[in-house]
């Protein structure tokens, strides 16, 4: 697969039906190995072991119901009160990060309203916090640590 801007992990890799699969942690389940799916998986457990995030309150491909559709987050951050705190949103490594990929997980957090947004394509990473009482978003310099999520 591909070399990502991301810490490299232990990835379980197998092959199903004649499909390269991975092993998800968070679903704890073989899904198929698509560019994107190398993304989430690198991301979470960045998330994870780098960033200090608890696996138990994180959730891969969350519906939602969007203007009468059903849509699908890519990965949920859950407080421990189970409300969503942040959307990631996953692309592959050659698809840019565009305005229509931030419009994208917009739509996402017009029924989830959390407050942080995290966009990768696994090589850039962007993440803003959205600030409700004000009316406004901040882009920040890093992925915050799970930890500081809360002091922003």
């Amino acid at each position: 697969m591909f070399s990502l801007n991301l810490p490299t992990f232990d990835a379980k890799i197998a092959a199903r039906n004649g499909k390269n699969v991975i092993f998800d942690m968070i679903r704890r389940r073989y899904v198929a190995l698509t560019p994107e799916e190398w993304v989430r998986q690198h991301f979470v457990h960045f998330l994870v072991e780098h960033k200090g995030y608890p696996p138990a309150l994180l959730a891969n491909e969350i519906q939602v119901k969007l203007n009468g559709t059903k849509k699908r987050c890519d990965t949920v951050l859950f407080r421990r009160d189970l409300t969503a705190q942040m959307i990631v949103e996953y692309k592959a490594p050659d698809v840019e990060i565009t305005q229509q990929v931030f419009d994208q997980i917009t739509r996402y957090n017009m029924v989830l309203k959390v407050d942080y947004l995290i966009v990768s394509n696994g090589l850039q990473h962007y993440c803003c916090r959205i600030d409700y009482a004000q009316g406004t978003y901040h882009f920040l310099q890093d992925i915050p640590q799970y930890g500081d999520l809360t002091s922003y």
